[in-house]
């Protein structure tokens, strides 16, 4: 019976110990690190979004069909210009935000009736948009803004044809978004160089 009775007190005392000591590290232990960015995971699309036959088909035939209609050959809205002072790391909400700008101030204009594809592909691309919902920035936001207004205010200046330059560089669009918002695939332990 004594020997019982130590079991018993020894066994409360181990899940005394475990409720107050162990349970608070393991729950605090799936917390961010202070300072760390926490919506990082947010800034992720899955690969298959971009693997998707179908849509890509009409993302890069809708650009094709677009582009050839462009006579500007200077400019370019999509680009490297618009990594240019971005961390690798705020790239993907980068993206998300031209990505948002097309969907509303250009695919879902008054083009969305000249050509074919265009609701199927704005559809699309807000899904992924929506998908980053949580996606932010870190860091500052200045250099963000800047890119942004540089490619809108090129745009703008192009007038009725900033809006077919923008429908035929969707196939660019849709490739940023991919490498941004994607992780590399994994090969062997090899990094893709840029």
């Amino acid at each position: 019976m004594a020997s019982l009775q130590t079991l018993s007190k020894s066994f409360s005392g181990w899940v005394f110990f475990c409720c107050c000591c162990c349970l608070p590290l393991l729950l605090t232990s799936c917390l961010p690190l202070k300072g760390a960015p926490a919506a990082h995971h947010a800034c992720r699309l899955r690969k298959i979004n971009f693997q998707q036959p179908y849509i890509r088909n009409r993302t890069y035939t809708l650009a094709k069909t677009v582009h050839a209609s462009d006579k500007d050959t200077d400019n370019r809205l999509i680009g490297q210009q618009l990594f240019v002072n971005i961390r690798e790391n705020n790239r993907c909400y980068l993206m998300k935000r031209v990505v948002e700008f097309i969907v509303k101030d250009v695919l879902l204009t008054e083009v969305k009736n000249q050509y074919p594809y265009v609701e199927e592909v704005a559809q699309f691309l807000a899904s992924l948009t929506s998908e980053l919902s949580s996606c932010q920035f870190s860091g500052k936001r200045e250099h963000i803004e800047k890119n942004l207004d540089q490619m809108k205010n090129k745009m703008e200046q192009l007038g009725e044809n900033g809006k077919t330059k923008a429908i035929g560089e969707l196939d660019l669009l849709f490739d940023y978004m991919e490498n941004a918002c994607t992780d590399p695939p994994k090969k062997g332990g090899n990094k893709k160089k840029n």
